[in-house]
This record gives structure tokens, sequence and C-alpha cells, in this order.
């Protein structure tokens, strides 16, 4: 009796934790895409903004903005980034940035000023702030963005160039008033691999689709614009930040955008270890996100409750629905075909991963190194989840390199 019991309860399990693997993997881009093709004529549109570096009288009716950057030991990306900034087509009196090096122990500091003294560079209205111990992002956050005086507030990471016209578009989506955040294309300059550059662009796509919901979930910190008076100040050990601090925005019954037509180019290439570490913290601030905004799987927040639960929720607790998924089916396929070739399935799978990442990365087929490169991040995302589950992960950020 008691192990029927134990059985059915396993049974259960099992297959509600396959149900959300394809759901969460297949179901819901393929629900998004559907409903893409159905929403394609009515998205409301903004046009494109061209003048070509040319100053006009509308000059006088565009948004302020504050462009915050808090930097850690970013010498060798810092005097790229300030050349791109000094390309951006806007004006100058709109546009302030602030740098809050965050108790640097590298040269940031000194290629920061050395890099301000060219010609192509003097016009940019720069504010360097340095703190004498790094304290975190967070931190720096808090302390940088209230004192902001742009009536938009932009993040972006030093690794990260942005196209030319980034804030004239940016601008102009603001006119539309319910939007609070908005949030551009990330792509790798040079993928650390094949399966990055396909992850990547699978997760675009998503973002893509739910924005034609109108119900775009989470941003990237490469870059991305809110209105400053929106802000809220994060919670000291907050880990995803990126996460976090927009979608408190959209708590407030403001709408998260996202422009395919700002882009933010990657410059700095992840190595394995690195995105290792990488997924690990983001995984680990999925399941603290989680938490902290579950008022956004209410019924009132309507598409973007769904989105979160389908996309950001599922993928929290993904790594432990794929192991019991696995456990789940070994348990139970000696005594059903079903769960037999279930088990079979995904033990292939993932002897498959293995074997592909032995092999050398230009020796990787493309699908497998996908395969690969996912089973990888699962595994990541599963210690990290665990890490912050017993109080392992704190919230403080420090660079990954």
């Amino acid at each position: 009796m008691l192990l029927s019991t134990i059985n059915t309860f396993i049974t259960i399990m099992t297959n509600l934790a396959i149900a959300l693997v394809l759901y969460h993997h297949i179901g819901y881009p393929l629900w998004l895409k559907r409903q893409g093709q159905k929403l394609k004529s009515n998205i409301k549109r903004t046009d494109k903004p061209s003048r070509a570096y040319l100053t006009s009288q509308q000059d006088k009716d565009l948004p302020s903005i504050t462009l915050i950057m808090p930097a850690y030991n970013e010498q060798a990306c810092i005097a790229d980034k300030l050349r791109n900034l000094a390309c951006l087509d806007y004006p100058a009196n709109k546009l302030n940035i602030v740098i809050g090096c965050d108790g640097c122990t590298d040269n940031t500091v000194e290629v920061i000023r050395a890099v301000m003294q060219e010609t192509s560079v003097a016009d940019l209205n720069v504010q360097l702030i340095e703190f004498s111990e790094n304290r975190g992002k967070v931190a720096v956050l808090n302390e940088l963005i209230p004192n902001a005086t742009g009536e938009l507030v932009a993040l972006s990471d030093i690794s990260a160039l942005l196209s030319i016209d980034a804030l004239l578009t940016a601008a102009q989506q603001f006119k539309q008033q319910e939007i609070g955040v908005l949030t551009g294309h990330y792509q790798f300059l040079n993928p650390g691999s094949e399966g990055e550059k396909q992850y990547w662009q699978y997760q675009s796509n998503v973002k893509a689709l739910e924005a034609q919901q109108g119900a775009t979930i989470g941003v990237h910190g490469a870059f991305y614009l809110f209105r400053r008076s929106l802000f809220q100040p994060l919670a000291p050990d907050t880990i995803n930040d990126d996460f976090i601090l927009p979608m408190q925005i959209v708590e407030q019954g403001f709408k998260a955008q996202y422009s395919q037509q700002i882009n933010a180019i990657e410059l700095e290439s992840a190595k394995l270890a690195t995105d290792h570490k990488r997924r690990r913290r983001i995984a680990a601030g999925n399941m603290q996100q989680l938490w902290r905004l579950r008022g956004l799987l209410h019924p009132k927040h309507k598409g973007v409750a769904f989105n979160f639960a389908s996309g950001k929720a599922l993928r929290s607790i993904m790594p432990f629905l794929l192991l019991i998924s696995l456990c789940g089916s070994l348990w139970l396929s000696s005594a059903s075909i079903g769960f037999l070739l279930a088990f079979v399935g995904q033990a292939s799978v993932y002897a498959v991963a293995l074997i592909t990442l032995l092999l050398k990365p230009n020796q990787r087929p493309k699908v497998l190194a996908t395969i690969a490169y996912i089973v990888s991040g699962y595994t990541g995302s599963l210690i990290g989840a665990c890490r912050y589950l017993i109080g392992l992960e704190k919230g403080r950020w420090h660079k990954i390199s």
C-alpha cells in the first residue's frame, strides 16, 4: 500500500515535471510565435529617427538622459566605451554620463582621465566618481541613481558598445507615457561558443515575441533605460539587479518595452569557466527574484503574469524539474515502457552533451554544441540555485573574469 502510494506520487510529479519542461522549451515559444503572428499587424510602431547628426529645433523637446555606469577594474574596455559614447547621436546638453568607480584596483581611473583628453571625447559631459572601497554594483546604483538629473536614466555595461542612434530611438519610444522601461537587442561580437550564439538568438527571439504582446519580461544589463521618477532603491543583497529594478517598475503599472532598433554589442567573449560562474550567479538571482517579485504572478498583471510564469519563473525551477524528470523516469522505468523511453531519451541527451563538451570547440557540430551549452547551463543553474537556497550566494557584485 505504501509503495503504491509512493509510486502514484512519483508518477504525478514526474508527469508534471516532464510536461512543464516541454511547455517551457517548446509550448511557450510556439504560443508566443502564434500570438505574435496574430498581433503583428496591430503593433504600434514608432518611426526610427534619422537626422544624420544635424541639430534641429526638435532637440529641445528631447528628454534629458543620465547614463550611469558602475565600473570595477574595467581598464581593458573603458576607453572603447567612452569613444563609443562620444559617437552617439544625441544633443550634448541633454546627456550627462556618470561613471562610478567601485574601489578599482587597476588603472581604470587613469585610463578614463587620459581618454577624456582626446579631442573626439572632450565634449562628453562626464562625471567621474571614485569610491575608495569596493561595495558592489547595487550599492553604487542606489547611491548614483537618486542623484541623477536626467528625466531618463540609462544603465550600461562598460564592455557593451551601443548603436549610434540608441538614445534618439529611446527618446522616441518614451513618448508613449505607458512605457517605464526600455531595453534593446543584445548580441556578442565574438560568442564564446556556437552554443552560446544559438542560445542568445533564441532568447532574443523570445523577448521580441513577448514585446509584441506588450509584456516584455526583464531586460539585459548591457543597456536599458527607465524613467528616473519610477526608481525604487534595491535591497542591498540583490543579485540580478537588471531584472529586479525594471520589474519593480512594471509592478507599478508601467510597461517594459523591447526595441530591436537599439543594439548593444558585447565585446567580452566568455570562456567556459567564466560562463559557468555567470550562469550560477544568474540562477541564484532567478530564485531570489521569483520570491521577491511573486506579486507579478497575480492575474491582475495579465500578459506580464503569464509570461513571467511561463518564462522566468519556470526557468528558475527548471534544473529541479529536469532532475525530477530524470530520476522519476528511472524509478518508474521498470513498470512502464513510456517512462523507460523517457529515461533513455533524457539520459541520451545528457550523454551527448557530455561527449560534445569533451571535444575541441572547432570539432563540435552546431546542433550538438547548442545542446551541450544548454545542458551545461542548467548544470550551472542547479548549483547556483542550491547555493542560494542554502544561503551561500550573497548579493554583492563582482566582475567575473
